[in-house]
């Protein structure tokens, strides 16, 4: 009697190649299965939760038109936070021309209501500096410290070098420094 394997058990390249040859199921399980890493990428990247989740939507749709592009050089989870890190790109653009638009205009968008209060937790406070980071500084520390990647598997999801990663985590850090202590928290 043959053992079928359950979806839960199959391993990300099995998901992968099903997902490829058009298996809907398969790509709803790698979807549920790597969700929460896109959604907690999204989310240090850009600091508020409505648009984490707009990001990672976002990251399911372009999925789906991509996954047949997916070579399997490196991990999957790099390469996806690399589709991660460019959906989260291209809201800030879009963002950036709506607001532009809107100022261009001389219309006031509507405040959410979401207050911009100083964090109360330290973790809070630094995640918050990162953001301020040059975009190439705050990817890195985002990849090495926020998704414990290695230098070598930020520098491959930055498409970079692994020098080019130490060095910007070097900058980010003596930035990082300077914008904490100019915020009071060292």
């Amino acid at each position: 009697m043959a053992m079928m394997l359950d979806e839960s058990e199959a391993s990300d390249a099995e998901l992968i190649g099903r997902a490829k040859g058009g298996d809907r199921g398969a790509f709803g399980k790698l979807l549920e299965r790597h969700y929460d890493f896109v959604y907690r990428a999204a989310y240090r990247w850009c600091g508020k939760k409505a648009d984490a989740e707009d990001i990672a939507q976002e990251v399911c749709v372009r999925l789906g038109r991509a996954i047949r592009d997916y070579r399997g050089g490196g991990a999957f989870t790099t390469w996806l936070y690399s589709v991660t890190l460019n959906a989260a790109r291209d809201m800030m653009r879009k963002s950036a021309r709506d607001m532009a638009k809107t100022e261009a205009y001389g219309v006031h968008a509507l405040i959410s209501g979401e207050a911009l209060a100083e964090p109360e937790d330290p973790a809070e406070a630094l995640w918050a500096a990162v953001r301020q980071l040059p975009d190439k500084q705050r990817d890195a520390v985002l990849l090495v410290y926020g998704e414990g990647l290695s230098h070598a598997a930020a520098a491959e999801a930055m498409a970079i070098s692994e020098a080019t990663v130490s060095w910007h985590i070097h900058e980010a850090k003596k930035r990082l420094k300077t914008l904490m202590r100019s915020a009071g928290e060292v």
